[in-house]
């Protein structure tokens, strides 16, 4: 099994956070986010996230997310767990691609990877 690795960029366009408790300086949300992905990762995520606003303006998230589109050039989908936080506008974060979620020409995926502030990095195999 050879491991590779792929970097790029992430666009949100779409952010939709709707909040279920408040107080004491700390928001809880549930979050729906539409993205867009460039470089290695080619294609569309949608993520849905539990997220802890905090008094010092921390956000931490954690979540479940489909990409589809292209990834050496197989077109499938797969399922990613992600979890991180934003703080003063920089997004880190750790993802795991679900074992057994990847359809399509991405059948067999495994990896993990996240992001931070030069964009986004997967570490990936095929079974």
């Amino acid at each position: 099994m050879t491991a590779l690795k792929v970097t790029g960029w992430i666009n949100v366009t779409r952010y939709d956070p709707k909040p279920y408790s408040e107080g004491d300086g700390v928001t809880l949300a549930c979050v729906d986010v539409i993205e867009d992905f460039t470089g290695g990762l080619t294609g569309s995520g949608a993520a849905r996230f539990l997220m802890a606003q905090l008094a010092d303006g921390s956000a931490h998230f954690t979540g479940i997310e489909r990409f589809t589109g292209t990834l050496s050039g197989r077109h499938g989908s797969f399922l990613l767990r992600n979890m991180g936080v934003l703080k003063d506008g920089v997004v880190t974060s750790d993802w795991e691609i679900l074992p057994g979620s990847a359809t399509g020409g991405l059948a067999g995926l495994r990896g993990t990877g996240g992001t931070d502030p030069s964009g986004y990095f997967l570490d990936f195999s095929f079974d």
